[in-house]
């Protein structure tokens, strides 16, 4: 217990006092597309109510929680609007984001589409002392933070069509400071910058298979690669293998519940020695779409 508090107290401090605060990852980003782009927004076609959870490095203590819930859909023939809550809690932080996003779509051909996004986002931080055992009680970098408020924007490009997606965004243009008094920077905000990509293949009438990858650079971080491959039988069953660059490597599964409800989960395993210290990571996520009077439910699909 010794080890994992003293790991959890370096961690926390490389998090808190870090120049460049990454975004919270996701196993499942193929699904979870409007959280990082909001160009997305109602591109299915119908409406899209997407909720998840992950608990990551369980039994490290303090290891991050985080909870998302977003909607999205169509607004007319070209528009397309979501709104998005994310929680995200590590140690004794906490971060509250809501984003709205707005897309507009051109058909470049008969089957592919090119969406440009905008976000909006508030984002409300907290910092509680009173989970921490500070040498210096009086250390001006461990004031009780509650509901720090700080807004910024955000912006993307996605071109998709029923197989294929290439989408580039940065959710957080403007870099923020949760506290800043030109001695002491806490928990500092920088542009994050996603590159994610997937195609479907058909190899069989009843089987289906999409490689898909997620890169992901912010300023003062490595950078971060995600590449995953999933299988679809009979439209039904998903089951897939995915890698983290110099971090983890997952399984997932899926099942498609009716046409407009699907259910994934998410395991990832450590590849660093971070793994001598939790017993993985779970992911679990439940996607419900709405028909409306001019689009049916989408076929089955990775995205």
């Amino acid at each position: 217990m010794k080890i994992k508090k003293t790991f959890f107290a370096i961690l926390l401090l490389t998090s808190l006092g870090s120049y460049a605060q990454q975004d919270a990852q996701y196993t499942q980003y193929m699904y979870n597309t409007i959280n990082v782009n909001p160009a997305y927004a109602g591109s299915r076609g119908v409406m899209s109510i997407f909720g998840l959870y992950r608990t990551q490095w369980v039994g490290l203590e303090g290891a991050p929680k985080t909870g998302s819930i977003s909607i999205n859909s169509p607004l007319g023939k070209n528009l397309g609007g979501g709104l998005s809550l994310v929680n995200d809690k590590l140690g004794p932080t906490q971060e509250n984001t809501l984003s709205a996003d707005l897309s507009y779509t051109i058909e470049t051909s008969y089957r592919y589409k090119l969406s440009f996004g905008i976000k909006g986002s508030a984002d409300f931080f907290s910092l509680d002392p009173n989970k921490l055992n500070p040498k210096n009680a009086n250390d001006p970098s461990l004031q009780n933070f509650d509901n720090s408020f700080s807004p910024n924007v955000g912006a993307g490009i996605y071109f998709h069509s029923d197989q294929l997606y290439l989408g580039l965004s940065a959710p957080n243009l403007l870099e923020t400071n949760r506290y800043n008094d030109n001695d002491v920077i806490v928990n500092k905000e920088k542009m994050n910058l996603y590159l994610i990509g997937g195609y479907v293949f058909d190899l069989s009438p009843s089987i289906k298979f999409k490689p898909a990858f997620l890169l992901k650079g912010v300023s003062g971080a490595p950078l971060q690669l995600d590449v995953s491959g999933n299988f679809m039988f009979n439209e039904k069953f998903v089951l897939g293998l995915a890698w983290r660059w110099s971090a983890a490597a997952s399984a997932m599964a899926g099942f498609q519940i009716t046409n407009g409800m699907y259910i994934g989960y998410g395991y990832d395993l450590e590849t660093t020695k971070l793994h001598n210290y939790n017993s993985g990571s779970h992911e679990i996520f439940l996607r419900f779409e709405l028909p409306n009077k001019m689009n049916r439910i989408v076929s089955p699909r990775f995205f």
